[in-house]
C-alpha cells in the first residue's frame, strides 16, 4: 500500500495569476494574513479552500469577512472565512492542544462553534450560553485539549450566519494508529445557498405557510397524483381531503426547497463539478460532513458500493451500502474503490428532490460520468404519522389509533434509583394527554421506533440503504453503563405560525433542562412533527439506541435525526460541567424556537455548576 496523500490544493493557476500571487506573496512575508484578500474589483470564486493545522506550533488565524464571491458562477455577498466558503479545512491532532485565534472584521458579533468536539464549555462558541461571543473588529482565541479524532466540522452560532457561508471541516488524526485503511482522502462538504437575505426567508417561513414547497398536490396535477399512486381520482381526493382534516400536506419534506436554494458539493454548484483524483484499485476517504442549513442529502455513487466506517467522528463496524442519508450537521466516513480506469458520479440528491449536489471521482482532471435522473419526490404516509399496524415499515394502512386518540397516557419517564433496561426497549409509545399548546399542532397517538426505516423516499429502489438499525460501534465507548434516570422529550411544531419547540414551548418560553453531573441519563425523543429533525447536545455524547443485543455496540453520535412519529433514545453521560446547547440542527427552526440550554448541576434543584471555582 502506498503512503496515503492529502487531496490537492486549489488547482492549477493561469500564469496572470500566478504573477499576482507571487506580487501578494512578497507582501505576505511583511503583512501577515494579505493573502485572504483578492485585488481590488475581481470577486473569488466559492470553493477555493485550503488547509490549516490548529495543533501545529503557533497555532492558527481564521479571518471572517463579508466577500463578494462567485456561488455557482452567479455574485453573492457571502461571509468567507480566509477568502472562501467553506472554511479552510482545519486538521488537528489527538493528544494536542489546538490553537484558533478567531478575527472578526465583520460589521457584527459572530462566533466558531466546533460542532461534535469535546471541550470546556466556555470555547463550545455559543454566545449567551457558553460565552458572549466574538465583537465585531476583535480577536477571540480558542485553545483547548483536543481529547478525540474523526471528522466533524465548525460554523457559526450566531443569529443566521452559517446560512451565508460560516461553515467549514474540521479532521481529528488519531494519536495511535488508524482503523480504517486507505490510499488517499477527500473533504466532501456538502451545503445550501440562497441569493436571498436569510431573514426575509425566515420572514417569508413565518407569513406564508410553504412558501417554497412548489411541489405540493393540487388540482392541476391530479392526473400526475393518479400516475404515481396508482389511485383513481376519487381516492386521491379522498386522500387529500384527510391530509387537510389533520392540516398537513403530504410533500411538507423540506420546509426550503430548489426554489430559493443552489446545493454545493465543497462550494461548488453541480454544472461546476469538483473533480476528486484516484487510480483504480486505491482506497479512498470519503469525509463527508453536511453544512446545509436545511437540506437532507441521500448519497450515492451509481455502480460504486461505499462501506461506511465512520458516523459523526467515531468508528463504526464496516457497512457496505448503495445510498445513505445524511442529515444536517451529521458526518459519514465511507471507503470506495475505483475497480476500472473511467469516472464515477458523486451524487447527492435533496431528500426532497428539488435539486442536487455532485462531483465527479476519477482517474482523470476532465473525465465526467452520467449523472443520474432525479427520482419522484416523496409524499408522507400516514406511517409518518404513527398510523400504522407494522410499525411503520410498509405504505399507507388503516389507522391503527387515530391522530389526538383520547384515553390514558403511557409516558415512560420516570426517575428510579435502579437501572434501566438496555436491551428490548418498548416499540412505541402512546401520546397521552394534549398539554403541548400552540406550538403543535398536529400529534400521532402512537410514535413508533424507526431505526430500520431509511426514510421518505428511500429503499424502493433495489438498493442498499444504510439505516440507523445497522450502525455499530467498532469497539466499546468509555462510560458504557446503565441509565438511572429517563424522561421523555417531545419535539413538536406549528407549521402555520412556523413555530417549533420541545414539548411544545420555544426556547424564549423554557426553563433549562437540568442535567445532574456524573449521571447516566436516557432521553426518549418523541417526534409530535410531520418532519424530521436532526438533534445535536453540545458537549457529550449521545449514546444511540439502535437495538443492538449488546449495550456496548450502540453507536455513539452528536446528531441524530428523529422522523416523523418516530420514538428515539439517547443515553448520556453527563461528564461536562457547564451550560450547553441543545437544538435542532436545521437553522431556521432553531431561530424560531426549537432550542433548550441544558445546565449541568450537582443536584437537580440546584443551579448550574460554575465551573471557574
Amino acid at each position: 500500500m502506498e503512503s496515503k496523500t492529502k487531496p490537492p490544493g486549489l488547482g492549477v493557476l493561469s500564469r496572470r495569476q500566478f504573477i499576482q500571487a507571487a506580487s501578494l506573496a512578497s507582501l505576505g512575508l511583511y503583512f501577515p494574513g494579505v493573502l485572504t484578500a483578492k485585488p481590488s474589483g475581481v470577486p473569488g470564486h466559492a470553493g477555493e479552500f485550503g488547509e490549516l493545522n490548529a495543533t501545529d506550533p503557533g497555532g492558527i488565524d481564521l479571518y471572517l469577512e463579508y466577500r463578494d464571491l462567485l456561488v455557482g458562477g452567479k455574485p453573492g455577498r457571502a461571509i468567507a472565512i480566509n477568502g472562501s466558503i467553506p472554511g479552510p479545512v482545519i486538521r488537528m491532532q489527538e493528544g494536542r492542544e489546538a490553537l484558533i485565534r478567531v478575527h472578526n472584521r465583520l460589521n457584527e458579533s459572530t462566533s466558531i462553534h466546533w460542532h461534535g468536539i469535546l471541550l470546556p464549555f466556555n470555547m463550545d462558541g455559543v454566545p449567551g450560553i457558553s460565552f458572549p461571543g466574538i465583537p465585531a473588529n476583535e480577536t477571540f482565541t480558542y485553545r483547548y485539549p483536543v481529547r478525540q479524532n474523526g471528522t466533524y466540522w465548525y460554523h457559526s452560532h450566531t443569529g443566521l450566519q452559517e446560512q451565508l457561508g460560516h461553515y467549514g471541516q474540521l479532521i481529528v488524526e488519531p494519536a495511535g494508529p488508524d482503523p480504517v485503511e486507505y490510499d488517499i482522502e477527500y473533504s466532501i462538504v456538502l451545503s445550501d445557498w440562497t441569493f436571498e437575505d436569510p431573514h426575509r426567508v425566515l420572514w417569508k417561513l413565518k407569513t406564508m405557510e410553504g412558501y417554497y414547497n412548489f411541489q405540493r398536490p393540487t388540482l392541476a396535477n391530479i392526473d400526475e397524483q393518479m400516475r404515481a399512486t396508482g389511485m383513481s381520482m376519487s381516492e386521491v381526493l379522498q386522500k387529500r381531503l384527510a391530509w387537510d382534516r389533520m392540516r398537513m400536506d403530504p410533500t411538507d419534506i423540506a420546509d426550503i426547497t430548489g426554489a430559493t436554494y443552489t446545493y454545493l458539493m465543497n462550494g461548488k454548484a453541480a454544472h461546476e463539478n469538483p473533480t476528486f483524483i484516484a487510480r483504480p484499485g486505491q482506497r479512498v476517504r470519503l469525509r463527508i460532513a453536511n453544512a446545509s442549513t436545511m437540506t437532507f442529502y441521500d448519497v450515492r455513487i451509481p455502480g460504486l458500493p461505499m462501506t461506511v466506517v465512520q458516523a459523526d467522528g467515531q468508528n463504526v463496524k464496516p457497512v457496505e451500502t448503495d445510498e445513505l442519508r445524511i442529515a444536517v450537521a451529521e458526518t459519514y466516513d465511507v471507503v470506495v474503490t475505483l475497480p476500472d480506469d473511467r469516472a464515477y458520479t458523486l451524487f447527492a440528491e435533496t431528500m426532497d428532490r428539488s435539486g442536487y449536489a455532485r462531483g465527479t471521482l476519477a482517474p482523470r482532471q476532465g473525465m465526467a460520468a452520467a449523472v443520474p435522473e432525479q427520482r419522484r419526490r416523496p409524499m408522507l404516509t400516514m406511517a409518518d404519522m404513527g398510523m400504522m399496524h407494522d410499525g411503520g415499515h410498509g405504505g399507507d394502512q388503516a389507522m391503527h389509533d387515530g391522530m389526538h386518540a383520547a384515553g390514558v397516557s403511557e409516558p415512560m419517564s420516570h426517575q428510579d434509583d435502579g437501572e434501566l433496561p438496555v436491551t428490548n426497549l418498548p416499540d412505541r409509545i402512546r401520546h397521552g394527554p394534549d398539554e403541548h399548546g400552540p406550538a403543535s399542532i398536529t400529534m400521532a397517538a402512537t410514535a413508533y421506533r424507526r431505526l430500520d426505516y431509511p426514510g421518505a423516499g428511500l429503499g424502493e429502489d433495489g438498493w442498499r440503504v444504510l439505516t440507523y438499525s445497522q450502525l455499530r460501534a467498532l469497539e466499546r465507548p468509555y462510560g458504557r453503563r446503565p441509565p438511572t434516570r429517563e424522561f421523555d422529550l417531545h419535539l413538536t411544531g406549528n407549521m402555520h405560525k412556523y413555530i417549533w419547540g420541545f414539548d411544545g414551548r420555544k426556547w424564549s418560553e423554557s426553563d433549562m433542562i437540568r442535567f445532574q453531573y456524573g449521571e447516566r441519563l436516557r432521553i426518549n425523543m418523541i417526534n409530535d412533527t410531520m418532519m424530521s429533525h436532526p438533534i445535536h447536545l453540545h458537549g457529550m455524547w449521545m449514546d444511540l439506541y439502535a437495538g443492538a443485543d449488546d449495550y456496548g455496540d450502540n453507536p455513539r453520535k452528536h446528531t441524530v435525526i428523529v422522523q416523523p412519529a418516530e420514538l428515539l433514545t439517547v443515553d448520556i453521560l453527563v461528564d461536562a460541567p457547564g451550560q450547553w446547547a441543545f437544538h435542532c440542527h436545521l437553522l431556521y427552526h432553531m431561530e424560531a424556537g426549537m432550542f433548550r440550554t441544558v445546565a449541568v448541576v450537582r443536584s437537580l434543584e440546584g443551579g448550574p455548576i460554575d465551573v471557574g471555582a
